[in-house]
């Protein structure tokens, strides 16, 4: 059979359509600055890389024999690429619910979007910010608010002891100061 009549899985989606990464039946949160990066890439993809590619594929196919035409087979390759990922994105950003922290009007407790400074069992002082899983980022203290962590944070105050799984067992981590930054 023909590869023109086969459907590719995208691997964006399972087969109920929940965004990849989120739980059965949740929100995909995502704070403005986090919404606004997958429009920016999007319009990047869309706008630019794209229509690039596709006049690289257009002058290689207009070369002759595609079989063995390297341009040709690496730019279908790509362009394929970028659509899947204009897909995944225009997904993303239609099932997104954007929260915006500097609106939070309960400061004293932790909710999406807060930035929070905890000790850990270690005595370490480790602070964290709250966010979608598409902004997520450890490296930048950027966790998922569906995080082990960030799901023992939520809702805790100032002060507040709280229990959080980890692979080595359960630990006791403290609350030392949220805020939630505009």
């Amino acid at each position: 059979m023909s590869k023109a009549f086969t459907k590719e899985p995208d691997g964006d989606e399972d087969e109920d359509d929940v965004p990849q990464g989120l739980p059965p039946g949740a929100k995909n949160y995502m704070r403005p600055q986090g919404y606004q990066a997958l429009r920016d890439e999007l319009n990047q993809l869309a706008r630019v890389e794209r229509p690039k590619v596709v006049e690289v594929v257009s002058w290689a196919a207009g070369n002759g024999d595609r079989s063995e035409n390297g341009d040709y087979l690496y730019g279908k390759k790509r362009l394929r690429e970028i659509d899947r990922r204009i897909r995944f994105l225009n997904k993303r950003l239609d099932s997104a619910h954007v929260v915006d922290p500097s609106q939070q009007k309960n400061r004293e407790q932790v909710f999406f979007g807060a930035t929070v400074t905890y000790a850990n069992a270690r005595d370490e002082e480790v602070t964290v910010t709250i966010v979608g899983i598409d902004e997520a980022n450890l490296e930048r203290g950027l966790i998922s608010w569906i995080s082990p962590i960030a799901r023992a944070l939520l809702k805790a105050a100032e002060g507040d002891s709280v229990p959080v799984r980890t692979p080595a067992g359960t630990e006791m981590i403290e609350v030392i100061a949220i805020r939630y930054e505009g």
